[in-house]
């Protein structure tokens, strides 16, 4: 079956996903404690808007796209991320 619109089948474009900064839209934000992350990737397989990535030695959140729901920090392991409120 093909579909006629933008998208190929389920998931949307990866070029389209991002086009949106939704950073701006939280009122609290996502610190990951390096030197605590286990690199289970938890975070990232869980996050609703998909931005956290892979720094190498820890899992981050690009603030950019974080709408900060706290998922993440609520479903880490060994509590690597903590939230705190956004100063602007």
């Amino acid at each position: 079956m093909h579909l006629k619109s933008r998208f190929a089948g389920p998931w949307a474009d990866p070029e389209q996903l991002h086009s949106v900064k939704t950073g701006e839209w939280r009122y609290q934000r996502p610190i990951t404690k390096v030197g605590k992350c286990c690199q289970c990737g938890t975070c990232y397989l869980f996050c609703p808007t998909g931005c956290v990535t892979n720094r190498g030695d820890h899992f981050a959140a690009d603030l950019e796209y974080c709408k900060g729901c706290g998922l993440c920090a609520k479903l880490c392991p060994v509590s690597a991320i903590m939230v705190v409120r956004e100063e602007k």
